[in-house]
Formats: structure tokens, C-alpha cells, sequence
């Protein structure tokens, strides 16, 4: 069973984002800054947030679901803003999204929020609504079923550090994991958290058993070319049993968005 973890940074760059997803097509695909916005066709909208303007493909969400049409596709959202097309607004949402093979049975999900709660009238303030998503999985190769659990960590204007909300962010991911897996389950959690390799966050995952594989496998950046900030580390995977991964990647190169896919071979 192949997992990848990935920020689709908005479908930003989804001329090699969608053929790269296509071409490697994992099992089960973590998907997170996902835009889906029902209400038009257009291909691309803006994102405008002060100072802070950005493409977004209007509809990534759908884009993805038809790069991969023999899997199961879940959307998140944490909530409902606007987009712009020139002058006009366009009703926008924003979250994450899970992509199943259609091949692995989904027998337990959970769906919820690691930070605030859904939010229907704008994208609001920042730290703004992170949502999460848990999905259950049997696979039939190795007789065993699978726990797969994601989140988009909340982005503080001021940084990376450890912070309470970060902390009672943690705690509620694990909260969404343990919620849908049985003790004796392989159990994954990934996504960007939005945190360093020394964390609080990381601390609490790991005082829970798991495994964080980017910085143990020895990798020192989950980010590339496309991000200039300091600061390398966003994203992360962890796994309750080493023993299980049979190989672990950090794909530096095709460059699908300005965060790295990481890739899990169980």
C-alpha cells in the first residue's frame, strides 16, 4: 500500500501537480489547502487577503477527483470565503480532501476540526478554522486494517513556535485518530502541521507511540525552489509501527507545489 501526504498549495501548479498524482496514483492520497468552489467553471480565481494575493485553481477538489477516477473522494472544508474573478466574488470554500482506491474498503471515518470550527461567512481571522479528516481501511493484501488520519496545522502570523492552540491542536488530532482506529490498527497521521521538528506537537505524538519518519529517515527540508521563507519543515508523517514501512520518500523532484510530497510504501 502506497500513502502520500501533500499541500496542493491551492493547485497552483496543477499542470505538473495532476499528471504527477495521475502517474503515481497511491492508494490512499492526504490532501491538504484544497479549493472547491461548486458555483463556477472558471478555471482560476484569486485569493486576496491584504498584501497577500494568490491563483488558486477555482476547482481543485474537482481537478484531483478526476486525475484519480478509480478512488473514493472526500472534501473537508474549515470553511467558506470568497474568491475573485476581476472584480466579481465568487463563494470559495477551503479545507482538506482524501483520495481512497476504490480497491480498499473504507470501514470507519471521522471528520472534524483541530483548531475553531467550521466557518461559513468569510475564512475569518488568523489563526483561522483547520479541519481534519480520519479515515479506516482494510487492506486485503496484508489482511490487516489501516488507520490514516490528516490535518492542516493552524498558521500563526507570528510563526512556527509552540503555542497552547497548537498544543490543543495536537491533542485533538490525536483525539480524531484514536477515534477511528482500534488498538491493534497500523495508524498513520500526517499533514502539514505548520511546526518545527522540536514541537510540542511533535512531543505529544510521539508520548503516544508514534514514529516521525521526515526528520528520523534523515531528511532536512520538506519544502523547495518554490518557497523562499526560512525555515524548511512543515510537514510530516508518523507511524505507530517502523516495522510496517517498507520505504519512506521525501520527493524533492517533479516540484507539484512549494511543499514536497511525502510518500509512505507500507
Amino acid at each position: 500500500m502506497k500513502l502520500m501526504c501533500l499541500n496542493g498549495w491551492g493547485g497552483k501548479l496543477h499542470a505538473d501537480l495532476l499528471p504527477y498524482i495521475a502517474t503515481t496514483a497511491p492508494d490512499i492520497l492526504c490532501l491538504q489547502e484544497v479549493v472547491h468552489s461548486p458555483e463556477t467553471d472558471k478555471d482560476w480565481l484569486t485569493y486576496r487577503d491584504g498584501d497577500h494575493v494568490l491563483p488558486q485553481r477555482a476547482n481543485f477538489f474537482r481537478d484531483v477527483a478526476q486525475a484519480l477516477p478509480d478512488h473514493v473522494a472526500t472534501f473537508c472544508p474549515a470553511a467558506q470565503g470568497v474568491l475573485w474573478d476581476g472584480d466579481r466574488s465568487i463563494p470559495s470554500q477551503w479545507g482538506l480532501a482524501t483520495f481512497v482506491h476504490k480497491s480498499h474498503p473504507i470501514i470507519g471515518q471521522v471528520q472534524g476540526f483541530v483548531h475553531k470550527r467550521y466557518s461559513p461567512n468569510g475564512y475569518g481571522d488568523h489563526p483561522r478554522s483547520r479541519s481534519a479528516h480520519a479515515v479506516r481501511v482494510y487492506d486485503h493484501q496484508r489482511d490487516r486494517p489501516v488507520s490514516v488520519t490528516h490535518m492542516h496545522g493552524l498558521r500563526d502570523l507570528n510563526g512556527k513556535m509552540d503555542t497552547p492552540e497548537r498544543a490543543a491542536q495536537a491533542h485533538r488530532l490525536l483525539d480524531l485518530s484514536r477515534a477511528v482506529s482500534e488498538p491493534d490498527d497500523l495508524t498513520i497521521i500526517c499533514g502539514d502541521f505548520n511546526t518545527k521538528p522540536d514541537s510540542e506537537t511533535l512531543k505529544i505524538l510521539a508520548d503516544a507511540g508514534m514514529v516521525e519518519l521526515v526528520t528520523g529517515r534523515g531528511f532536512t527540508s520538506t519544502r523547495n525552489s518554490h518557497y523562499t521563507k526560512p525555515g524548511k519543515y512543515a510537514d510530516y508523517m508518523l507511524i505507530n509501527r517502523g516495522s510496517a514501512v517498507r520505504a519512506f520518500d521525501v520527493i524533492y523532484d517533479p516540484e507539484v507545489s512549494d511543499h514536497c510530497p511525502l510518500v509512505l510504501e507500507l
